[in-house]
């Protein structure tokens, strides 16, 4: 394997001194004055946020993040001239599917490691040996390990095009993917792209809008003609469905959050106060949506955690994003989504449709019933390009390369990562010091995404009861796999 396209092990190890400068800074927040109103309708709440710092800065242990990251197999390679950190857990059944899930924002990999048990080794969670996956679990260029893009163009169709050619290097010749909120978008970008291999999608949050929509909201054209009843039309569908009367109220308040409107237009200018200040950082990530905001302020507040939403949880995923500097160059994520909407609004022209099977959130994918016995099915590749890679140079402190044995096995699983011995690892990159600061360094898990959309273990619902057919399905001429979406998806 050439330099450009080496795969390194890696290891998160954070100077010390960039865990003892947070605690610091945490502990000597200057703090506003507290909210006028006994809600959180003006904002991230003073208590909440105290007790949040408070304890950050003593009870927070950074050490044991690392070591659940640590404990799985992580590595970086360079692809289009970036380096991308990714873990990679191999199923220990026999025929696993290779799946790539990708995370959001205000997420990581780290909200990605409690499923990780129950997808590639079933058995020992209740399933069933044929449900195993073999799980990628990438860094979003600019976010966690990954590099942060020098340059412009690093849209979710970009990152859709690497994350091709990482499943290429990996040796997955048949695969599929999911993802959730900037993660879906990526997911989404590659099922257009139908790249060889791909056999199938799942999202837990659709992105893809009318172009007339686009155009409206942002546009800022004309309202097309019957927009508003149509999109009111399906907000009370969706009311009607749930029985939940606060359903409208929910969906208007998703664009009416902070980070949606200011990220897509200056990163740059909110990036300085988050970079700066640890606590503000924790305000604007959880100030991310309303019913999140309620379980995280329960947690903090009450001791009474939701799910994984446990106080380490939730800031070893803040710490991640301190630790690594990556507030600011995350944020561009939504600049160039942006940037995209917006060529395609002045192109006229809609995006390409599918070429891959997808499921959605939209049909009862989140259900737990088990799956319908019979055989796994095959999972046939369809065909197109992959962005060739540019990487000239490697990160400091690279490992020697890895040796990948490949797989023939029929699932398409991927090859195998064992990296010679006595090999270094490459450690996590130190934060960026700041003027007349120390240097500091990087994080581990906490589950941000948990936050948005519910755990990945639930949205992963669809993917883990794919339909069993023969492995002797020939490929769907449209470019999909037999039966994908599952039944329990289309039903």
């Amino acid at each position: 394997m050439s330099g450009e396209t080496e795969i390194r092990s890696f290891r998160v190890d954070m100077p010390g001194d960039a865990v003892t400068d947070l605690r610091r800074r945490v502990a000597a927040t200057c703090w506003p004055s507290r909210e006028l109103v006994a809600d959180a309708s003006q904002g991230v709440q003073l208590a909440m946020l105290q007790e949040l710092a408070r304890y950050w800065a003593a009870d927070h242990d950074w050490r044991r993040c690392e070591a659940e990251l640590n404990a799985l197999p992580q590595f970086t390679t360079e692809i289009d001239g970036l380096g991308i950190h990714f873990i990679h857990v191999r199923s220990p059944h026999e025929n696993a599917l290779p799946l790539i899930i990708t995370h959001g924002w205000p997420g990581s990999v780290i909200e990605m490691l409690g499923v990780v048990g129950p997808l590639t080794d079933p058995t020992a969670h209740g399933g069933q040996a044929e449900d195993a996956f073999d799980l990628v679990l990438p860094s979003i260029p600019g976010y966690g390990f990954s590099g942060q893009p020098a340059e412009a163009g690093w849209d979710p169709a970009r990152i859709a095009q690497a994350w091709a050619e990482l499943m290429r290097r990996l040796g997955c010749t048949r695969y599929v993917a999911q993802g959730g909120d900037q993660g879906a978008s990526i997911t989404d970008a590659m099922a257009r792209q139908a790249p060889a291999g791909l056999a199938g999608i799942h999202l837990n949050f659709l992105t893809s809008f009318p172009l007339d929509v686009l155009a409206a909201v942002f546009g800022g054209g004309p309202v097309p003609e019957g927009l508003v009843k149509r999109v009111a039309g399906a907000l009370l569908a969706a009311h009607a469905e749930r029985k939940d009367p606060a359903t409208l109220e929910a969906a208007a308040a998703v664009f009416k959050r902070g980070y949606i409107i200011e990220m897509p237009e200056h990163p740059q200018t909110i990036g300085y106060a988050l970079t700066d200040a640890p606590a503000g950082l924790a305000a604007w990530m959880l100030d991310h949506d309303a019913d999140s905001y309620k379980k995280i302020s329960r947690a903090f507040l009450d001791g009474q955690p939701s799910g994984g939403l446990t106080r380490d949880h939730i800031l070893d995923n803040i710490t991640l994003y301190w630790l690594t500097g990556t507030a600011t160059s995350s944020a561009r994520l939504y600049w160039e989504q942006g940037r995209t909407i917006a060529a395609l609004i002045a192109s006229g022209k809609s995006p390409p449709k599918l070429s891959s099977r997808s499921a959605s959130p939209s049909s009862p994918a989140r259900s737990s019933r088990p799956r319908a016995p019979g055989p796994r099915r095959s999972t046939p590749t369809s065909s197109t390009s992959t962005r060739s890679t540019r990487a000239a140079t490697s990160p400091p402190g690279k490992s020697p390369s890895c040796s990948l044995r490949r797989s023939g096995q029929r699932s398409g699983r991927c090859a195998d990562h064992s990296p010679h011995p006595g090999l270094t690892a490459t450690t996590s990159p130190a934060r960026r010091p700041c003027a007349g600061q120390g240097s500091a360094g990087s994080g581990r898990r906490g589950g941000m995404g948990q936050w948005y959309g519910g755990h990945p273990g639930e949205t992963l619902a669809c993917v883990t009861r794919r339909d069993r057919r023969s492995r002797d399905h020939e490929h769907d001429p449209k470019g999909g796999v037999p039966g994908w979406p599952p039944p329990a998806a289309r039903r």
